[in-house]
């Protein structure tokens, strides 16, 4: 701990040493107290001032922290490439995608399995899931009836007249999907957000 003096230690100090030296540098502490409380006392509303300037500081610090992290958690991807062996962030960031579907899931792709259904089990309750796709997967009657025992409404039709692989959430968002979703994070892929309006009401078209 530092060695310090305060005001009535010198005071309580002066009564005891007696010597010209303990005398002088008592007075020339005693001097520097008064001075300071001078000080303090001239720049009473300075002082104030700056803690009002500080107490500001930390309110807009706070605000400023709420926004970041608002931006943080609020910013859309609208394009990600997850590359070979990214299996768990490529399986997340679709399940984040089909999470925010409130009514219908569109999943067009010609490669459907159980792996698919166990990703799209991950949607929110009543909504519901139509699947286009070739029949070139390994899907079966009886995995869609297991499927819809717990979480209805599935639905597969066959649809032969797309190559890739698109997500379409509630007929106004759609994801370009770059390889099957059941494969998702086994090869490098990319997943790019559709914004062109023509080009999505194209899409539902061709489905109709």
């Amino acid at each position: 701990m530092p060695y310090v003096f305060t005001e009535q230690g010198i005071a309580m100090l002066s009564a005891i040493l007696k010597s010209d030296i303990a005398v002088e540098v008592s007075i020339k502490i005693m001097n520097s107290f008064v001075e300071m409380r001078k000080f303090l006392l001239s720049n009473q509303e300075l002082f104030s001032r700056l803690d009002r300037v500080e107490l500001k500081q930390l309110d807009t610090d706070k605000k400023l922290e709420e926004i970041f992290n608002y931006i943080a958690t609020n910013t859309e991807v609208k394009q990600k490439i997850f590359f070979n062996g990214q299996i768990y962030d490529a399986f997340s960031f679709i399940v984040e995608i089909i999470q925010k579907a409130s009514k219908e899931i569109i999943l067009i792709d010609n490669y459907v399995d159980i792996n698919t259904l166990n990703i799209l089990s991950k949607k929110n309750n009543k909504v519901n899931i139509n699947i286009y796709t070739s029949g070139k997967g390994n899907l079966t009657l009886k995995d869609i009836n297991k499927f819809n025992a717990q979480y209805p409404t599935l639905n597969v039709k066959i649809n032969e007249d797309f190559h890739d692989r698109f997500l379409i959430l509630d007929n106004i968002e759609v994801y370009h999907i770059g390889a099957s979703i059941k494969d998702a994070g086994k090869k490098s892929f990319g997943i790019t957000k559709i914004e062109d309006k023509y080009l999505i009401e194209s899409l539902l078209k061709k489905l109709n």
